[in-house]
């Protein structure tokens, strides 16, 4: 089945071969890529007229992205995971045995089995672009590199290098690539096309490059058994403190590389098939192919329903507040962006320091080389504060990031009202007060909505933007592109307290707080979450948001909420104490020199609990998950997201919820309703009405329903 993909033209013995997948955004791997490029390669194997082949993308910024996903979601049983595995690999093996030399000329996203194509190929030149980026992402799905990247990876660079890349699924600036030996030749992108050219007929003419050495180090380690051995186990550690041994395909991975190491390529990729098929069936990586998608499908959701309208360009930003999330919203406005910053505080030092903070975060991204001194340069120059309202009257966009006070935040809401124009778009990076509160003293409301970024800003991937019933179409549409602009997965989120991640997160952490008064330990509580698939414990989870903070919101949802949002009593105990959490370098837990150092004994005398002498470990999850579970079902009954998918998201990427359980709504399907309202009763008769089951949990399992309507 052809798809036109490949354009092929001899010049001097030099074959050009062009890539452009029609009707694609990207370049991958279909079934039909790989009909085409089978029968090409037939032909340049056997004309004469071609001694060496360059193999370029005409497409923008996109190489060859990797396989296509839709092929790997169809596919139904191991036995058909196998046969496509071993058709790529097939492919893949016949490109670096062509008998000619095959130069790989790559800009933009070589990722996946695209790598594994640059990998079996001669040569690799590469642009020295931030559009290019390098990597094996496979286990990000719940798979591993199947085409040979396990193989041909450890044998260009070395094997502890490779497990770098494989096992987290990396992806690597092409400067890194360089570094590391994945790619041999770095160009700018203007000579790409004839400096691939170059190379492939000098290649033809016989040269053979010289592969960079590893160094003394990484040769010694990887020719000596007694040393790989040493790196496995390392590289196992790892991986197991990293996913809690929740997620399979990095431990396989792993085993592929060793496998092929030990008993050659051809082994090697036989393991590297086997494993695939396994997996790529398996409940693990369903999910996460799920999530995958939904997180696709958000960046092109323009976050309102019917027809939308344009988003207006943001090119100027105004931030109001310069502590640290103002600041950090700067930074990555101006890294990302590339829009000019206004920060905006009360006081000259205060506006020093945020600078100060904005500088640092552009600063570590020299420091990991992700941008140039020169980069830095220019951006940083992006970036400017003071006291006043100069600069407000010319920003498309201005954000309050002042303290959770309504009487503050108003204050900000008239100035704002006051300074900016009128087509510009008014947010409040509020974390839990309702935004029609906050737009009540703002002539305009329709275009006030919330931004609600989560911390740390460089970091965390989620924003939500919360939109009251009177917000205009077009001022959401411009928060949410603006979003996308930063670099952020958007959900967009029906106004209420707490609104999406914070109204499903309080439960959860109150239904810690009481288990602590109850007499359940901090390690008991944060092990039993972490041991779940949590990155970190609730416990833990306070401590990073900051004690303050956190009761600052559970009063607001208590108040909204009622009795079933009722927070620890020995929360405001504890902000008496000014133990604030890591910030303040005492909290649950003690902290020296910015590292944790176990948990603070005297916390459990603040609180008044006596430690318990056994509480079972089973109750603690259930406590705390079906908390979570419970309130998210009557969330989505209530209209706060727009769909489960944007939940889900919203969970799995603010709060860390186990991506290989797709998210509560996904987890809640798992599960089944009947089972899940079962569950809730039982606890709701033995630890209270807090939790009785939903009425949107009793409807579907009365009905047999689902959130998602197929598996």
């Amino acid at each position: 089945m052809s798809v036109n993909a490949f354009t092929t033209q001899v010049k001097d013995y030099v074959a050009r071969v062009e890539l452009n997948l029609p009707g694609e955004p990207v370049n991958k791997i279909t079934r039909g890529v790989r009909d085409e490029i089978d029968g090409l390669l037939s032909e340049l194997a056997s004309d004469a007229a071609v001694r060496a082949i360059v193999l370029i993308s005409t497409k923008p910024d996109s190489f060859i992205a990797g396989a296509d996903i839709d092929e790997f979601v169809a596919l139904r049983s191991r036995e058909e995971a196998h046969e496509l595995v071993r058709k790529g690999q097939a492919l893949v093996n016949r490109l670096a045995q062509l008998g000619k030399p095959v130069v790989a000329a790559i800009h933009g996203a070589c990722l996946g089995g695209g790598l594994e194509v640059a990998l079996a190929c001669t040569y690799r030149v590469a642009t020295d672009h931030p559009k290019t980026r390098i990597g094996l992402p496979e286990v990000q799905l719940g798979i591993i590199p199947a085409a040979g990247g396990c193989q041909r990876l450890p044998r260009l660079i070395g094997v502890r290098n490779a497990l770098h890349v494989i096992l987290a699924g990396r992806q690597l600036a092409a400067r890194r690539a360089f570094r590391m030996g994945v790619v041999d030749e770095l160009v700018h992108p203007a000579i790409l096309d004839q400096v691939a050219w170059e190379v492939a007929a000098r290649l033809a003419d016989g040269w053979r490059p010289k592969r960079r050495r590893r160094g003394v180090a990484g040769l010694a380690l990887d020719r000596n058994p007694l040393g790989r051995r040493v790196v496995y186990a390392g590289a196992r550690k790892q991986v197991l403190k990293r996913t809690g041994g929740h997620y399979p395909a990095p431990l396989a991975a792993l085993k592929a590389v060793r496998h092929g190491i030990r008993y050659g390529v051809e082994a090697g990729m036989d393991m590297e098939a086997a494993l695939f098929a396994e997996l790529a069936v398996g409940d693990v990586s369903r999910r996460l192919v799920q999530i995958f998608f939904a997180s696709t499908a958000l960046k092109k959701d323009p976050g309102v329903e019917g027809e939308a309208p344009p988003p207006k360009p943001v090119r100027n930003l105004g931030v109001v507040g310069a502590g640290f999330m103002g600041s950090s919203i700067g930074a990555v406005a101006v890294l990302q962006a590339g829009v000019d910053v206004r920060l905006r505080d009360t006081d000259l030092p205060s506006v020093a320091r945020g600078l100060k903070a904005a500088r640092k975060i552009l600063a570590s991204r020299v420091k990991r080389r992700r941008i140039t001194k020169h980069q830095y340069l220019r951006l940083e120059r992006l970036l400017s504060g003071g006291t006043g309202w100069e600069g407000f009257g010319r920003v498309d966009l201005a954000i309050e990031a002042v303290f959770e006070d309504l009487d503050v935040k108003h204050e900000v809401m008239r100035a704002l009202d006051r300074h900016v124009p009128d087509d510009c778009v008014i947010a409040s990076n509020t974390s839990t007060i309702p935004i029609e509160r906050i737009a009540e003293v703002v002539g305009q409301p329709n275009r006030v909505l919330g931004m609600h970024f989560f911390s740390p800003v460089e970091r965390m991937p989620l924003l939500e933007v919360i939109v009251t019933d009177q917000t205009a179409s077009w001022a959401t549409v411009t928060a949410a592109a603006f979003g996308r602009e930063m670099g952020k997965t958007v959900i967009v989120v029906r106004d209420c307290p707490g609104f999406w991640v914070n109204r499903i997160l309080a439960p959860y952490l109150n239904e810690a707080g009481r288990l602590l008064e109850e007499g359940v330990t901090v390690d008991a509580i944060d092990k039993t979450m972490t041991k779940y698939g949590f990155p970190v414990g609730p416990i833990t989870l306070l401590d990073e948001i900051g004690l303050d903070v956190a009761q600052k919101a559970s009063e607001v949802l208590y108040e909204a909420f009622g009795e079933r949002m009722r927070p620890m009593a020995g929360l405001a105990r504890m902000t008496e104490d000014r133990r604030l959490g890591r910030k303040s370098r005492r909290g649950f837990y003690r902290y020296e020199q910015g590292e944790r150092r176990g948990v603070d004994e005297a916390v459990y005398e603040i609180i008044e609990a006596e430690i318990a002498s056994h509480v079972p470990r089973g109750d603690i999850g259930r406590r705390l998950t079906y908390s979570m579970l419970n309130e998210a079902a009557r969330a989505v009954d209530e209209g706060v997201v727009r769909s489960p998918r944007d939940g889900d998201i919203g969970a799995v990427f603010g709060i860390g919820f186990p991506a290989f359980r797709g998210g509560p709504l996904r987890y809640l399907d798992d599960v089944g309703a009947a089972q899940a309202v079962e569950t809730l009763e039982q606890l709701a008769e033995e630890y209270g009405e807090r939790f009785a089951p939903c009425p949107r949990l009793q409807r579907m399992a009365a009905g047999a329903e689902r959130f998602y309507p197929s598996a």
